[in-house]
């Protein structure tokens, strides 16, 4: 099977590494990736834990398919319990680490503890070493990686900024223009002491039958590229172009469908974006990507094994807010960084952007931190005080955004102290502001309004990691109305969306489990997936067996929350999505507390989950977790 069946452990408290076994049954039940993770993490780090004390762990993964060549098998998983929520920590990343990983022969790596000054993981093969990063503790993240694979000929690398130096709940960690970018892994590097990890491997994972998986991967090359004969490498060198990347359908979703979040969430219809258009020497800098890539775009740099590269790495010399080179922006960095701040200018959000993946900040928390504090300083209550920078605080204030960025990250002056942990923290310590703190969770959601894509409003509010659009890709079946298994589904209603959240769940929990990228999801599905893991391990999962493994991982996610304290009241929508929508395809368009209530009791039947949110024991004894039924396990009755 294509697993070395090993776990790397690292403590960096006391210095000591070891190699442990993974059994046959463990890569059966788990598979890989976010599968390994969450298991990992329920195990060791229990309600007690305080995400930023050694005791927490940083758990790295790459999917079971990362490494044999399958196309777009590029995905990491970095599973921690989160700084920013305080539940269930799951950040990925088409890394090159992650393959580099798997080449060196490990399927999981575990670090704990905290080391006592500024360090670097290096692995290399069999040699592990914990090494100095005094001279790279301070450095941007651009900078540390170029200075540690100088250094380690051959190594990929993960690293953290000042934002996570300073333990930003956040912040991300940067893997060479990937970013592990949600719930704060960058803070968790942080409080260990880790500036970063450097990893090359010369071996390659194992495979059960080879010649199948390379009649297969030939397959989906063809079909995800029409190419059958391109030859990728665990570089991504990629020949074929998507163009616009993800921000491909920016004007569908902005004038169309009314769902990109403009003005902190008040509205899903970014008009000044198009007024700009009326002036032809100005529509190259729109946030539209189909006016500025011909501009600025002349390179790609894809995850590992890409065969539908979604790179659009920027460049740009001499703009108003200074040379500009930085992979992206894509769609959810236009949102956050752009329309939800009311930037309507692509230099300034792809500068905002680099700034972010400089000095180690999420762009989709940090760009809503901003707005949210906009709006704040708008209505009073944020005094002018406290917002210590130099432009006008409003928005539409490019120069506001970018300098606050750097305030956030630097953990610079009364604004970005009050920002550094996210919007949903900032409220709290203010007093105020939380009507308008757009999180579940605490955390912010992607770029989906949910009042013109009602289904994302019960994603959103029930994904274990907070405000999440990844967890299920439901938005997928909510624009164009089909996907896999579901047909004629209508976005604007709140009633029959539950059966195909907790399904799509499962499957894109499978996809994290083996890797491949769910750019690819409309083309692989579950069918295609399942050959590949079948004739990589051997293990002849059936379609039910498969999705059941996603079902086992996605219930030791919500097992995690659960044992943390986290309830039915954790998975409630903020209350902007119940004002009707104020301009726009979508005007009047609001979410109904009590449609939307009834939809979330049906997702937790559904699921076989209790009414308020926890796993019934048969649940969990169906999909073989008795010892977590034995823990937290819930009786039929909802008890006071």
């Amino acid at each position: 099977m294509t697993t070395w069946n090993k776990k790397l452990e690292i403590d960096l408290t006391t210095g000591e590494h070891r190699t442990t076994e993974l059994s046959d049954e463990f890569v059966r039940k788990y598979l890989g990736g976010a599968g390994f993770t969450s298991r990992v993490l329920y195990d060791e780090v229990g309600p007690d834990v305080d995400p930023l004390s050694p005791e927490n762990i940083l758990a790295v993964a790459p999917g079971i398919l990362v490494g044999p060549s399958v196309p777009t098998g590029s995905k990491t998983t970095f599973g921690f319990k989160s700084p920013l929520t305080g539940g269930y920590g799951k950040s990925i990343v088409g890394a090159k680490l992650g393959d580099q990983l798997r080449n060196a022969g490990y399927d999981l790596l575990v670090i704990r503890g905290a080391a006592a000054e500024p360090s670097l993981l290096v692995i290399e093969d069999d040699d592990v070493r914990i090494e100095s990063a005094e001279d790279l503790w301070g450095m941007d993240t651009f900078e540390a990686g170029k200075t540690i694979k100088e250094r380690y000929e051959g190594t990929r690398t993960a690293v953290i900024g000042p934002a996570g130096e300073n333990r930003s709940a956040i912040s991300m960690i940067e893997c060479e223009d990937r970013q592990a970018g949600r719930g704060g892994p960058g803070a968790v590097m942080g409080s260990k002491n880790l500036k970063g990890i450097a990893v090359r491997g010369t071996g390659k994972p194992p495979v059960a039958r080879p010649d199948e998986l390379e009649d297969l991967n030939k397959k989906w090359r063809l079909e995800t590229t029409g190419r059958g004969d391109i030859e990728i490498t665990g570089t991504g060198d990629a020949t074929v172009d998507v163009q616009y990347g993800t921000g491909e359908a920016f004007d569908a979703k902005n004038t169309e469908l009314g769902v990109f979040p403009t003005r902190n969430w008040q509205s899903g219809y970014f008009e000044r974006a198009y007024e700009r258009l009326e002036d032809p020497d100005n529509d190259r800098v729109s946030l539209d990507p189909r006016y500025w890539t011909e501009e600025y775009v002349e390179t790609k740099r894809p995850c590992p094994y890409c065969t539908k590269p979604c790179s659009q790495f920027f460049e740009a010399e001499d703009t108003p807010y200074g040379d500009i080179a930085v992979d992206g922006p894509e769609y959810e960095t236009q949102y956050a960084l752009g329309g939800n701040v009311e930037v309507d200018d692509i230099e300034a959000v792809a500068k905002a952007n680099e700034i972010c993946d400089r000095l180690g900040l999420d762009v989709i928390d940090a760009g809503n931190a901003i707005a949210w504090a906009m709006e704040a300083h708008e209505k009073g209550l944020i005094d002018d005080d406290t917002v210590d920078i130099d432009a006008d605080f409003e928005f539409g204030n490019a120069q506001a955004l970018l300098e606050t960025l750097e305030r956030i990250a630097r953990d610079e002056g009364s604004l970005g102290d009050l920002l550094k942990d996210g919007h949903a923290a900032a409220a709290r310590r203010l007093g105020g502001g939380d009507e308008y703190a757009i999180h579940v969770k605490n955390m912010a959601p992607a770029g989906f309004e949910a009042r013109g894509i009602k289904g994302m409003a019960l994603a959103f509010g029930v994904a274990p990691r907070g405000a999440d659009h990844l967890t299920s890709c439901l938005y997928a079946l909510e624009m164009g109305g089909n996907f896999w298994d579901f047909e004629n589904y209508d976005r604007l209603r709140m009633d029959g969306k539950a059966l195909a959240l907790k399904s799509m769940e499962d499957l894109m929990m499978v996809y994290d489990q083996t890797g491949v990228c769910k750019f690819t999801r409309g083309i692989t599905l579950e069918e295609g997936v399942r050959g590949l893991v079948n004739a990589a391990t051997g293990f002849d999962y059936s379609r039910s067996e498969l999705l059941s493994v996603g079902e086992r991982a996605h219930n030791l996610a919500r097992a995690f929350n659960v044992r943390e304290g986290f309830g039915r009241e954790d998975d409630l929508i903020p209350e902007r999505f119940t004002e009707p929508v104020p301009n726009g395809p979508n005007e009047g368009e609001f979410i109904a507390l009590d449609d939307y209530e009834r939809e979330l009791d049906r997702y937790y039947v559904a699921r076989g989950w209790r009414t308020d949110g926890v796993p019934l024991r048969g649940t969990l004894m169906d999909l073989d977790l008795a010892d977590v039924a034995d823990e937290i396990g819930a009786t039929s009755e909802v008890t006071a």
